[in-house]
């Protein structure tokens, strides 16, 4: 089991003991908001001192277009997650056009480096474990927000173990002669922090945004990841909520 999964069991006791403190309820949607804000100011801090800077000498020393296939390439990678909950949500359309891309960008596109797949009418799909089990009826759960990981729920949190643990390429052991049979942990953790550092870097130029948007950073985050977390596991169409009865709109005639 990868390292970053042996943790969880950690997470869990942290979130038990959060420390920080509120002058108000917390939020209906976030009964942990004590544990998660102290745990959104553990991961501001490693990015602000770490991550961020590391990722902004990495976007000034890396030609655009290798950063676009280092994007490229995991993407690849992930499109195996991806065909596996397609088959598990039943999309068997969606994995036949998943599996030609992934097909596609393997082979033309030199292990996935090159995107030919979408030029060709195979978009892209953004499907995991945590999409899976909400479209067969499990809740979210709480919001969680995870060491190093960020903005999560108590569903996708276990869909990131499974996903992580059983079919990510870069840590799951996969035999008869498939990618990275041979690679040892380092290997993985390299290529795992290449990938974190190019996502990081893509944000850089977007990250204003949220300077200039929200009054309160961590608010808008959490809606803004349940919000795009329902719209993935209903495919962009959600259950509207129902319409609230006004008795005074009966005698507006």
């Amino acid at each position: 089991m990868p390292p970053l999964y042996r943790s969880f069991t950690l997470i869990i006791l942290l979130t038990l003991t959060g420390c920080a403190t509120l002058d108000r309820p917390p939020a209906e949607n976030d009964p942990l908001e004590r544990f998660n804000r102290s745990m959104y100011m553990f991961n501001d801090k490693v990015d602000q001192y770490v991550l961020k800077p590391v990722a902004t000498g990495y976007d000034k020393v890396t030609p655009a277009p290798v950063q676009k296939g280092v994007s490229n390439f995991f993407s690849n990678l992930d499109d195996v997650v991806v065909m596996v909950n397609d088959l598990l949500q039943f999309k068997l359309l969606q994995f036949s056009s998943d599996l030609g891309r992934f097909l596609v960008n393997s082979t033309l596109g030199i292990g996935g480096l090159i995107d030919w797949a979408t030029d060709m009418g195979l978009p892209k799909h953004n499907e995991d474990f945590g999409q899976t089990l909400g479209y067969w009826g499990t809740p979210s759960g709480p919001y969680l927000v995870l060491p190093f990981l960020g903005p999560s729920t108590i569903r996708d949190t276990t869909g990131l173990i499974v996903d992580g643990n059983e079919l990510d390429p870069i840590w799951n052991k996969i035999e008869d002669g498939a990618p990275f049979e041979h690679r040892d942990e380092d290997v993985a953790l390299g290529l795992t922090a290449l990938k974190v550092i190019n996502i990081r870097a893509s944000l850089l130029k977007s990250e204003s945004i949220l300077d200039e948007a929200a009054l309160d950073k961590y608010n808008f985050i959490r809606e803004a990841y349940l919000q795009r977390r329902q719209n993935l596991v209903y495919d962009g169409n959600p259950p509207q909520p129902p319409a609230e009865f006004n008795e005074q709109e009966l005698f507006d005639f």
